[in-house]
C-alpha cells in the first residue's frame, strides 16, 4: 500500500502533470461560468508580475519593491470619528475603544461608493479585528487571563470589525472621518440568527429567549464580499473567548468537538457569565457562524447565517455561477478539519439587491472528500440522508448545522492541514486552497491531498470544476504548490524560483483582475524567513512561480489581501507586529517607530505613484 500511495504522489506531482494541469487551466477560462477571460499575458508566454523581488531577511521594516509605496492607512486605536478620542496606550478605556479601529486588523473589503459603482478612489473599507496580544496591547505585559475588568471591557470591544470610508485624494488614501457609513461592530453589537438553526431550542440562552436575537461577532478571521455589496467575516477561534467547568451540560459532546476548554485562555469569563461554560455552556452555540453585514446600511443589523455551517471559519468567499446560483468556499481553520462548499436555492439578480440580500438563507452545505485518482466529491450535509439521522443525535436541519464537524465526520470527508483561505480565480473558474500547516499528521494519516507527514510548511491545492459549473458534485483537483525550504525534496516549486523567494505556511490568498495568485503567510518565520506576501501565473511557463512582493515587520503576519477594481491598489494587514516581546520591549516598534508607543496593528495600502497596476 505505502508503495503505491508513493507512486501515486510522485504521478501528482510530476513536472509533466505540473504543465499540463496549466494548459487545462488556460482552456477551461473559456468556459461558462468563469467569471473573466483568461489572462493573455501569462497565455503569450510572457508574466506580467515584473516586479522586484524581496529578500527573505526579518527587520524591523515593511518593505515594498522598488517603484512601490507603502501607506499606513490605519492602526489600532486611531479614532474613526472626527471627536474621537486619540490613541493613548497608558489611557486606555472601553469607551475610548469603541471609537477607535480594533486591535489585530485581519480581512480586508474594499467595497465602492457608490454602491454598485467599479470606483476604485473611493469606497468603504470592512476590517475584521480577530483578536488581542495583552503582551503587546497593555503596558506591564499581562497574560491574557489576567486582565482586571476595565481591560478586560477595553479587550472585548476591540475585538469585531471597523468599517471606515475612504478616498484617495492628492496621491494618498484619506480616511472620512465623518462618514454616515463609520461603524464599529463588537461582541456586543445585536445580531439576528438566521436561516435553519433561528428559534432551535439548543441556541436558546440568557441573552436570547427567542434563538434569534442574540449579540456580538469575534474571533473574526477572514471573510469575503458578496457582489451584492456586503460582507461575509468568518467567526474563527471563539473557544479561546469560553473557559469553564461543561461536563454537566446537556451540549457536552458538541463543546468537545468543537475544542471548548476548562482552563482559561481570556480573561472573559472571569468576568462574565456570558462566556462561562459552566453557567452558560450554550451561548458557545451562537459562535462560529459566518456573519452577514450590510456596510452601505450602518443601521443595519448583522445576520448569522446558519445555513454556512458552525465551525472555525476561515472565511467565506462567493462566486455567481453561470445559471445564477450562489456558490461560497469555506475553510474549517483547524487541523485535520474540512473544506466545505454551499450552493444556493435562489439565483443572484444583479438589478435588484433586495432579492440578494437573503440568498444564503437556502441552498445546500456540502463537505468535501478527495480521491487519489484526482477526484473530489462534495457531500451533502442533509438532515435525513446518509447517517445524518436521530440514531446518531441529528433531529432537525438545525443539528446537523450546529454540529457540522461531527456531520462531516460521518460523512466521510477528508481531514485536512488546516483549511484557510478559499477563493475562485475570476479568470479561469478554478478554486484555490491554502492549506497552512498539520505537524500533527503522522505516516499513518496521510491522504492524497495531504500527503506529507509532520507537515509544516503547508500546500496549495488547486480545483477545477467540470465545464466551469460550481454546482456540480465532483470536481478535478491538482497539488499547485508544496510548500516549505526551497531545497526540500517534498516540495514541487517552479526550477525558476529564486533562492529567497520560496514560501512557508500559505494563508490568505487574493486574484487581481488578470488572474495572478497573491499569497500571504502565516508560520514563516519558524523556518527562519520573513512573512510576506508572493505573486504567481497560475497558468503557463510561469505556472506556480512564487515571486517575493511583500516583506512584513518581524513577529508580524500577513493577512487579508485586496485588490481596488482597477488592481492599482492593494490593501493588506499587518497583524501583531512584534508577536512574542513585550510591551516595554517589543521586537519591532512598527509602524510608528516612537518610543512611548508599543507596536500597533494596522491596514497598508500599496501602489505604484506613477498609476501602473500592482504587480507589474
Amino acid at each position: 500500500m505505502a508503495v503505491s500511495f508513493a507512486e501515486m504522489v510522485q504521478r501528482r506531482l510530476s513536472r509533466r502533470e505540473f504543465l499540463k494541469a496549466g494548459t487545462a487551466l488556460a482552456a477551461a477560462a473559456a468556459l461558462p461560468g468563469c467569471g473573466k477571460t483568461a489572462p493573455t499575458l501569462a497565455a503569450s508566454g510572457k508574466s506580467a508580475l515584473t516586479f522586484t523581488e524581496q529578500s527573505a531577511e526579518m527587520t524591523t521594516q515593511l518593505e515594498v519593491p522598488p517603484g512601490y509605496q507603502a501607506q499606513v492607512l490605519l492602526k489600532w486605536g486611531d479614532p474613526l470619528w472626527a471627536d474621537g478620542p486619540a490613541f493613548d496606550p497608558q489611557q486606555q478605556s472601553a469607551e475610548k475603544q469603541q471609537l477607535q479601529f480594533g486591535f489585530n486588523n485581519d480581512f480586508i473589503g474594499f467595497l465602492p461608493l457608490p454602491l454598485g459603482s467599479s470606483n476604485s478612489e473611493h469606497g468603504l473599507l470592512v476590517v475584521n479585528h480577530e483578536y488581542t496580544n495583552s503582551a503587546t496591547m497593555w503596558p506591564g505585559s499581562p497574560p491574557d487571563t489576567k486582565l482586571d475588568k476595565a481591560q478586560t471591557d477595553t479587550d472585548i470591544v476591540a475585538h469585531g470589525l471597523s468599517v471606515v470610508e475612504i478616498r484617495y485624494q492628492n496621491g494618498q488614501w484619506q480616511q472620512i472621518k465623518n462618514s454616515a457609513y463609520t461603524r464599529r461592530i463588537t461582541p456586543l453589537t445585536p445580531m439576528q440568527i438566521s436561516g435553519p438553526a433561528a428559534g432551535s431550542s439548543r441556541l436558546k440562552t440568557a441573552i436570547s429567549a427567542d434563538a434569534v436575537h442574540t449579540l456580538g461577532t469575534y474571533g473574526n478571521c477572514a471573510g469575503g464580499v458578496t457582489p451584492w455589496g456586503t460582507v461575509l467575516t468568518g467567526e474563527e477561534n471563539i473557544d479561546a473567548m469560553f473557559a469553564g467547568d461543561y461536563s454537566q451540560s446537556s451540549e457536552y459532546d458538541s463543546l468537545k468537538r468543537f475544542g471548548m476548554e476548562v482552563q482559561p485562555q481570556k480573561s472573559w469569563a472571569r468576568h462574565y457569565p456570558r462566556w462561562d461554560l459552566s453557567q452558560q455552556p450554550n451561548e458557545s452555540l451562537h459562535m462560529g457562524w459566518i456573519v452577514e453585514i450590510d456596510p452601505y446600511d450602518p443601521n443595519s443589523t448583522p445576520k448569522k447565517r446558519t445555513l454556512l455551517g458552525r465551525f472555525k471559519h476561515e472565511g467565506a468567499n462567493v462566486f455567481i455561477n453561470a445559471d445564477g446560483r450562489v456558490v461560497a468556499y469555506m475553510g474549517d481553520d483547524q487541523k485535520f478539519e474540512y473544506l466545505y462548499k454551499f450552493v444556493s436555492s435562489g439565483r443572484y439578480q444583479p438589478d435588484n439587491r433586495a432579492a440578494n440580500l437573503d440568498l444564503l438563507d437556502s441552498g445546500t452545505l456540502y463537505c468535501a472528500r478527495f480521491d487519489a485518482d484526482g477526484t473530489v466529491d462534495w457531500l451533502p450535509l442533509q438532515f435525513g440522508e446518509g447517517p445524518l439521522q436521530a440514531a446518531n443525535g441529528f433531529h432537525s436541519q438545525a443539528d446537523v448545522l450546529i454540529d457540522t464537524r461531527k456531520a462531516a465526520d460521518l460523512l466521510g470527508a477528508t481531514p485536512m492541514d488546516r483549511p484557510e483561505d478559499v477563493e475562485v480565480n475570476p479568470a479561469n473558474g478554478a478554486v484555490y486552497v491554502m492549506l497552512t500547516k498539520n505537524a500533527d499528521r503522522t505516516d499513518k494519516q496521510l491522504n492524497p491531498v495531504n500527503p506529507r507527514a509532520r507537515n509544516k510548511a503547508g500546500q496549495i491545492v488547486e480545483l477545477v470544476p467540470p465545464k466551469g459549473d460550481h454546482t456540480q458534485n465532483s470536481f478535478a483537483w491538482e497539488l499547485f504548490l508544496l510548500a516549505g525550504r526551497r531545497d526540500d525534496p517534498s516540495t514541487n516549486y517552479h526550477p525558476a524560483t529564486a533562492v529567497s523567494s520560496w514560501i512557508a505556511c500559505p494563508d490568505n490568498c487574493a486574484f487581481d483582475s488578470q488572474g495572478h495568485l497573491w499569497v500571504t503567510s502565516d508560520g514563516a518565520e519558524d523556518f527562519g524567513i520573513a512573512e510576506g506576501v508572493w505573486a504567481t501565473e497560475v497558468s503557463g511557463p510561469d505556472r506556480a512561480l512564487m515571486r517575493r512582493f511583500l516583506r512584513a515587520p518581524v513577529g508580524s503576519e500577513v493577512c487579508g489581501p485586496f485588490f481596488t477594481p482597477n488592481d492599482q491598489h492593494f490593501f493588506c494587514s499587518i497583524q501583531h507586529p512584534g508577536s512574542g516581546s513585550s510591551f516595554e520591549q517589543p521586537a519591532t516598534r512598527w509602524p510608528d517607530f516612537d518610543a512611548t508607543l508599543p507596536p500597533r496593528p494596522a491596514v497598508v495600502v500599496i501602489n505604484r505613484p506613477d498609476g501602473k497596476v500592482v504587480g507589474s
